[in-house]
């Protein structure tokens, strides 16, 4: 599968590398900055996906090149959580995740000189109630500063605070691997 083509992830995360790696594909990454700045009039369901594609405009691509950019927000009552920028910030957004349902919303743009392809996943996460004493120790780990929402689903908050997910386990970490399969195939 994609034999024709030298695959590119467009992306710094190394929960996505890692994805990528255990689907099969070979690929390396490259990274373009991309100022992440959405028009403020957009559903915050098409965030994800309207920055995935901006991610991809930014690269120029050559004959064989494949490339397959993503990004993940964490969305509560309509409002999107980014990454927080310190621990203060980090533990208001948990504090306000415990105890409630939200979304996490991934999408993805591959594109090669002849074909674009952009998607999203949703896949909604309840958390339990989730004390000072919980956050406070996820929070003094140290690793929740490169994560919307502050948190990663296969971490410590994740593992001891998630009661419930509808939908993809992987799509939280943030690449919906399942669909990606289906719409590579096409290439």
């Amino acid at each position: 599968m994609l034999d024709n083509f030298n695959v590119l992830l467009g992306s710094q995360s190394p929960r996505r590398k890692e994805l990528l790696e255990k689907m099969g594909v070979n690929f390396r990454l490259i990274h373009h900055p991309t100022e992440e700045i959405y028009p403020s009039k957009i559903d915050s369901f098409q965030v994800a996906e309207f920055l995935a594609n901006l991610k991809s405009e930014e690269i120029k691509l050559s004959e064989k090149e494949l490339l397959i950019t993503a990004d993940t927000t964490v969305i509560l009552n309509d409002t999107i959580l980014n990454k927080p920028k310190d621990k203060d910030e980090a533990y208001k957004m948990l504090s306000t995740l415990s105890d409630k349902n939200h979304n996490v919303v991934t999408g993805v743009c591959i594109r090669s000189i002849k074909k674009c392809i952009s998607f999203s996943e949703n896949t909604t996460v309840k958390f339990k109630p989730l004390n000072d004493e919980e956050i406070n120790h996820y929070l003094n780990l140290g690793t929740f500063y490169d994560k919307a929402g502050s948190y990663g689903i296969q971490e410590w908050i994740g593992i001891i605070g998630i009661e419930h997910i509808d939908g993809c386990y992987y799509n939280v970490m943030g690449l919906p691997t399942t669909k990606l399969m289906e719409h590579l195939k096409s290439f």
